[in-house]
This record gives C-alpha cells, structure tokens and sequence, in this order.
C-alpha cells in the first residue's frame, strides 16, 4: 500500500472515529468499536511514517491529502 494512501486513509478513519467515542461515552458505555478504529486509524499513520522515506513534514500533509483525493477522482 501507498504510505500516503495509508496516511490519508488513517487520518479520515481517525476523525470518524472521535463521535463514536464520544456518542459511547455519552451514553455510558463502552467505546469498544471506537477503540478498534482508533487502533486502525494509529496503525496505518504508523505504517505510512515507517515506509515513506524521510517522514512527513507537518506542511505536506494536506499536499498529501490532495494528491490522494486528485488519483481517485474523475
């Protein structure tokens, strides 16, 4: 897998997940689901920082984002 595809895929799952955790606490239980999409979304930004040679820079990162949107849309 591309590490930006990885990254940017990682970082939406990541976001996705914050209502989740909440919606669960809010209602007192256990954010089980949220914990394993949050473990998901960590583990692909953490693959995508091990495999792209040199990292990422704070600044690239919505460069990144856009690259990886323009390759899938028509």
């Amino acid at each position: 897998m591309d590490p930006d595809l990885a990254l940017s895929i990682g970082a939406v799952i990541g976001v996705f997940s914050i209502p989740s955790i909440l919606s669960a606490l809010s209602e007192s239980r256990a954010p089980r689901a949220s914990a394993v999409t949050i473990l998901l979304g960590g583990g692909l930004i953490l693959y995508a920082l091990q495999t792209k040679p040199g990292g990422y820079r704070m600044d690239e990162i919505p460069h990144v984002f856009a690259t990886v949107v323009s390759r899938f849309m028509p």
